[in-house]
């Protein structure tokens, strides 16, 4: 008899449905750390956050300092990011076809390598340019692989720990996040951007090592996890509900880009505050974001998950009205904490709504929803940009309350319909 068969049942309270208790000595924390999938999972999304967020910030500096690029150039750079979308929906409905999470994953990682290699060591300004619409477009599917490899694992083994499981992870790549920018700002300081950029793609090559050698059947802690069955492209009706809630979920990320390019100046050209000043109020939303997730899995089993996202849009909304209102360093510190419920709530719940909303592609529900952040940018950056001319600062910070407010209203209408029912 497996232990699957006399293991006692409890009720999930995150869906309402039975599943197998792991006992009073087991937590969610435990559980990750005892599951080489969950544990290799939670190493690769630290790697890939410090990664990623070291060049985030330097990339333009790079190809203004290094290749010569104009401004107005080096900003047209973070447009390549708009073919994520496509190649996260081709990485995404080949995994759901042939269920090859992991062999997935790690070509994506090896893309990433491949891509940010390139350019450190380009040296012509179309370069960049090339290797980021093409290579890590499907670079970036790579944290999509893993979260569906995630799901098939935990759905093969379901415990009342399941979001927890999840939750950790994400906040992995949160904490890479925090310490991204550090690193690779002192990186550059002693060495150059290009060693910063070969950095990252080590970073993101090393994603591959935590994983070892597991495959998309995985011992650990618990069972054996077989591959999923194969299913077939989902057709656009099925795929409705993923794609409202991730339409949802870009207006709450367009403010993002918004507040990322406008506070800093508005903070130090208008308001003359003292770099430590505005270093402790753009550090202070990670680590409220941080502190906070544990605390949303929580929440969410008692509350539901769609009402705390409806709670996290408006604290997007109250905190883009304090950088647009107040004028003041308390008011900006309550807005960036306010911020930091945002991302408390939708890094951790984000993913787990959407792979729900498409239950039978959850390769492909992940990609779409990890990638739409590309559009999400895009749209803050432009709005961003026209709102600043139009209006200037601070009210330029009255358009991500505006998006975010449209992400309150359609949450509230999604919540009531059969699709997000149970969430």
């Amino acid at each position: 008899m497996s232990d699957d068969a006399i293991a006692p049942m409890v009720e999930d309270p995150a869906t309402g449905e039975m599943a197998p208790d792991d006992g009073p000595g087991v937590s969610a924390l435990g559980l990750t750390w005892s599951t080489p999938l969950y544990r290799g999972a939670t190493v690769a999304m630290f790697l890939s956050g410090l990664g990623f967020s070291a060049a985030a910030p330097q990339i333009a500096s790079f190809l203004v300092n290094e290749l010569d690029a104009s401004l107005t150039v080096a900003g047209l750079y973070y447009l390549t990011s708009l073919t994520a979308p496509v190649a996260g929906y081709i990485v995404g409905s080949r995994s759901d076809r042939t269920g090859r999470r992991l062999g997935l994953f790690r070509i994506c990682a090896v893309a990433g390598f491949l891509g940010w290699a390139g350019i450190a060591f380009s040296t012509q300004l179309w370069m960049p340019f090339l290797i980021s619409a093409v290579v890590l477009g499907f670079a970036g599917a790579a944290t999509s692989q893993l979260f569906a490899a995630l799901h098939d694992a935990l759905a093969a083994k379901p415990t009342v720990h399941n979001d927890g499981v999840v939750a950790i992870v994400r906040m992995a790549l949160t904490a890479g996040w925090v310490v991204g920018p550090v690193a690779g700002a002192f990186l550059v300081a002693q060495t150059d951007a290009r060693v910063m950029l070969f950095a990252t793609a080590v970073c993101t090559l090393a994603q591959i090592l935590p994983l070892g050698r597991l495959r998309d059947t995985m011992t650990g802690h618990a069972a054996s996890v077989d591959k999923p069955a194969p299913h077939s492209t989902p057709g656009l009706r099925t795929m409705m509900p993923l794609l409202a809630f991730t339409g949802l979920y870009i207006c709450v990320y367009a403010g993002e880009s918004i507040k990322y390019a406008y506070l800093p100046i508005y903070m130090n050209g208008q308001l003359e505050f003292p770099a430590a000043l505005s270093g402790a109020m753009i550090g202070i939303q990670p680590l409220v974001e941080l502190l906070l997730m544990p605390l949303v899995v929580v929440l969410a089993r008692r509350a539901g998950m769609m009402t705390l996202m409806v709670l996290g849009a408006g604290f997007g909304v109250a905190a883009n009205l304090c950088f647009a209102l107040t004028g003041t360093a308390i008011g900006l510190f309550a807005g960036q904490i306010l911020m930091g419920g945002v991302w408390g709530v939708f890094a951790v719940l984000g993913i787990i709504v959407a792979q729900r909303l498409l239950p039978t592609a959850v390769a492909t529900a992940s990609a779409i929803f990890l990638s739409s952040t590309a559009i999400s940018s895009a749209l803050g950056g432009l709005a961003g940009g026209l709102g600043a001319d139009a209006i200037g600062l601070p009210l330029v910070f009255l358009i991500p309350a505006g998006f975010a407010l449209a992400a309150v209203i359609g949450l509230i209408v999604m919540a009531r319909t059969p699709a997000a029912k149970g969430l």
